[in-house]
């Protein structure tokens, strides 16, 4: 038995099984590689499904985590602290908003979402009590809450967590004709990714967010858009919103937020929208806590300087390049996404999304599958070009190419 063996023995003995992850066992990490207890060196092409957008120990979030942890690292919203003022600030103003109500993770800025447009519904567009309706689209992910599942159609997700939380209707992802009859005078909110992630880097169909943005204009509805895994740089913008001239009225932020050190995320909106609350009405012990503030304070800065959201456009062009060849020999059937995130639908005959993984992690580079044959790759921004080069060989390798 490996040092790995007798590791992963533990995990499964001791932790629930909600995931199946690949059996590797990281060690260490930097940048874009990851080591194992072994000594291997793995190329990360997943990147913490887009929480380590900034790479692995990226020296700059680590020193800001350094010099905060030697300060104070929570005071609970029961006091203010020095760092929450300019978190609130800098974040809404990267965002084009007024704003900011911070909580820890996806999941809970998704609830945070959810219960603020039902609050907006109800004290400003005069929804009637208990009416309020929310539309998602299928495929969606937005987390994993009860209430969150009670709007999946992943079977998987959603499978006997009943009863559901009642109030949303789901539409078919791009289908205009379906949003447009879901909307009624009760509607409060559309709640969208612009890219679905889980749902294997689905693009919506070109058009669709800006028809869907008008329509929620004109029937006084809130366009609630998820960036969790999508913003913050990923796609080549700060947001995938951009790419479609979109801006909604409510940003959901969360994983690259805290830089892969801390969780951290954020509603961020209008102070028509965000001033419906009242104190005591929402909350967290340790949403917008100093650590959590000072490392995404860095995080934004980063962000000012658009280097990475270049880097993730000129890298992205290049592993979209690489990756179109592939579907035209037969064993890749679609390739999806944009910057430096890709969805890559390989033909069932060369094996299920799993054994792609498995058969790239021999190789030495880890990615992750969704959906039957398809496998997500999501590179750190900080990726260099040779070894994004190595990885996309690696793959070709693997499909016998």
């Amino acid at each position: 038995m490996t040092a790995t063996d007798d590791l992963i023995a533990a995990a499964e003995a001791h932790s629930a099984h909600t995931y199946h992850p690949l059996p590797v066992v990281v060690a260490s990490a930097d940048g874009a590689w990851m080591t194992d207890v072994e000594g291997r060196r793995y190329l990360d092409l997943l990147a913490g499904y887009s929480a380590l957008n900034f790479g692995h120990g990226n020296r700059r979030l680590v020193e800001a985590a350094k010099a905060q942890l030697e300060r104070v690292t929570l005071t609970s919203r029961a006091f203010h602290h020095d760092r929450f003022a300019a978190f609130c600030e800098q974040l809404a103003e990267l965002c084009g908003m007024e704003m900011v109500l911070p909580m820890n993770t996806g999941a809970e800025a998704v609830e945070t979402a959810v219960k603020t447009a039902r609050k907006w519904g109800y004290r400003v567009k005069g929804v009637p009590s208990e009416m309020a309706k929310i539309v998602v689209v299928g495929g969606n992910f937005h987390g994993r809450t009860t209430t969150i599942i009670s709007f999946s159609t992943d079977p998987e997700a959603r499978a006997d967590y009943g009863p559901y939380t009642p109030g949303f209707e789901i539409v078919p992802y791009g289908d205009l004709t379906a949003m447009r009859q879901a909307l009624t005078e009760n509607t409060v909110a559309v709640l969208i990714e612009p890219i679905q992630g889980e749902a294997g880097v689905l693009v919506p169909p070109a058009g669709y967010l800006p028809a869907v943005r008008e329509l929620t204009r004109e029937r006084n509805v809130l366009f609630v858009a998820d960036e969790i895994q999508s913003g913050l740089g990923r796609t080549g913008r700060t947001f995938a919103c951009e790419h479609e001239g979109v801006v909604p009225d409510v940003y959901v932020l969360g994983k690259a937020l805290g830089g892969g050190i801390v969780p951290v995320s954020a509603v961020v909106s209008s102070a028509d929208v965000l001033g419906v609350f009242r104190p005591g009405e929402h909350g967290s012990t340790f949403g917008g806590n100093p650590l959590a503030c000072a490392v995404a304070l860095e995080v934004i800065a980063m962000l000012r300087s658009g280097e990475y959201q270049a880097r993730a456009a000129e890298l992205g062009e290049r592993l979209h390049r690489q990756l179109a060849e592939l579907t035209g020999t037969g064993r890749v059937t679609q390739v999806r996404g944009r910057g430096l995130w890709a969805g890559v639908d390989v033909h069932p005959r060369y094996g299920t999304g799993r054994d792609i993984s498995e058969k790239l992690m021999d190789r030495r580079v880890l990615v992750k599958d969704t959906h039957g044959s398809t496998i997500r790759i999501a590179p750190p921004l900080v990726i260099e070009e040779e070894d994004l080069d190595w990885g996309v060989a690696q793959l070709r390798a693997v499909l016998g190419l």
